[in-house]
């Protein structure tokens, strides 16, 4: 059974999008780092699926659904960067924004629902949310508060590996959300 995880998309990740009209679009690639601001998508396999996860005004919501559908960089994505300041894929500069200038920026091709900024995560389900680490511990978000909102997003930075209870729920959401 595939995996499922999450990663925080900031606010200039977003901003960006917005900008750039990718609103309504899926994304093809998104990138897979070595920093905190683009984390590594470790233990992630083709077939996984990730939400990218953004937090406006204390209310957290799914941007976009990506199944990982490649790992491997394709010859879509152009040669291999010379340069540090160099985009790490030349052939996907519509989804630069995603991460593509972040340090050790690799591709990871996906098959996504069309980003969207209006999906929230409803109160009563945040403070349930669960991720699991290799070893087995859970753990659930901190800082929500009695209402369901977000006052801080220290424990969504990353790329987390949800509890299949979790995916789930997300996966329920954003499924009702496309019909």
């Amino acid at each position: 059974m595939p995996d499922a995880f999450t990663v925080l998309w900031t606010h200039d990740t977003c901003r960006a999008l917005r900008k750039h009209g990718r609103v309504g679009e899926r994304p093809l690639v998104a990138f897979s780092g070595a920093h905190q601001s683009l984390p590594a998508w470790t233990g992630a396999q083709p077939g996984d699926e990730v939400y990218a996860l953004h937090v406006n005004r204390y209310v957290v919501h799914v941007v976009s659904r990506m199944r990982i559908v490649d790992l491997d960089r394709g010859e879509c994505c152009g040669p291999v960067p010379g340069h540090w300041e160099d985009s790490a894929c030349p052939g996907h500069e519509d989804w630069a924004m995603l991460g593509a200038y972040g340090c050790g920026a690799e591709p990871i091709h996906v098959d996504a629902t069309p980003v969207r900024f209006d999906l929230p995560v409803p109160g009563d389900l945040l403070p349930r949310l669960t991720w699991r680490n290799a070893r087995g511990k859970t753990r659930t978000l901190k800082y929500v508060t009695e209402d369901g909102r977000l006052e801080r997003s220290p424990s969504l930075q990353g790329f987390y590996r949800l509890t299949t209870e979790s995916a789930s729920e997300l996966d329920g959401l954003v499924s009702r959300a496309l019909v």
